[in-house]
């Protein structure tokens, strides 16, 4: 047996019960740091860390004396090189989790999802239907507060009529993106960073691949709609989805966001669903 079992059995046979609550706590921190980071690049490198951990058991169990070593004092650089290179990142978490019990005590009474989101197909298809270009995130469980700072903070009700007013030509933020997020209209005129990705077709503009951008980099769901061919693309974990009519695209969220679907409405033409 080796020593590392040998000290496991010796912990197991000699553990208490404030030992096991003192796990359960650690356990619940751990999946509460998991939950607030969902959908932000920290959660990755939190993951590369934790498979850095587990190489570093693995080889003190096993007796692999170099790699031991190299980890024990690679490790705390490691862990300060990712703090500091995602900063913002794990900031927002950190604010995502104090803001959640502020949140909860918050608005209440407002539209349902499906409200809501009835109201952004109707607005998708409409300015489709006038080859009126827009973009639409919407906040999933990672944080978008950060993309958000750039642009025009709005708070306000989300409905057809808004979103059409703030994509026409004549609004000055109709070149940005309207970021959607707990019901609400965060912001508007929202500039996202671009994909780099060679991947994509060069007959992509510059909407798709902010949408493909910011997809890419948090779990946010984007809808965009194309100015030269008048079509609407749903865009998620960095894919482009074309999207045919109203019905279709309602199922497509339902999907994604798991909210039970409304009253379907007829389907509407759109004259195509390449995404351009």
């Amino acid at each position: 047996m080796s020593e590392a079992a040998r000290w496991v059995l010796d912990a197991l046979s000699s553990a208490t019960w404030t030992d096991a609550l003192d796990v359960a706590l650690l356990a619940l921190v751990i999946y509460s740091v998991l939950v607030v980071m969902q959908g932000t690049r920290a959660l990755q490198s939190l993951l590369g860390l934790v498979l850095v951990g587990l190489l570093y058991v693995v080889a003190w169990g096993t007796g692999l004396t170099t790699v031991h070593w190299v980890l024990d004092n690679l490790f705390v650089y490691v862990v300060i090189a990712i703090l500091i290179l995602f900063q913002e990142d794990i900031r927002r978490a950190l604010a995502r989790a104090g803001g959640t019990f502020v949140a909860r005590g918050g608005r209440s009474g407002g539209p349902s999802e499906a409200a809501v989101m009835e109201e952004v197909i109707k607005a998708c298809f409409a300015l489709a239907h006038r080859k009126i270009g827009a973009l639409i995130v919407i906040e999933r469980s990672g944080s978008l507060e950060g993309y958000v700072e750039g642009g025009h903070v709005l708070d306000a009700a989300v409905s057809t009529e808004l979103l059409q007013s703030l994509f026409h030509p004549s609004s000055p933020l109709h070149d940005g993106a309207v970021v959607i997020g707990e019901g609400r209209v965060i912001a508007a005129g929202v500039f996202l960073p671009i994909s780099l990705s060679k991947q994509l077709s060069r007959s992509l503009g510059t909407r798709h691949r902010a949408a493909v951008g910011i997809s890419e980099e948090t779990d946010g769901l984007c809808l965009v709609v194309s100015e030269e061919r008048g079509t609407v693309a749903l865009v998620s974990r960095g894919e482009i989805t074309p999207v045919a009519d109203t019905n279709d695209l309602r199922a497509q969220l339902v999907e994604r966001l798991g909210e039970s679907e409304p009253d379907a409405e007829p389907a509407e033409a759109t004259g195509g669903a390449a995404a351009s």
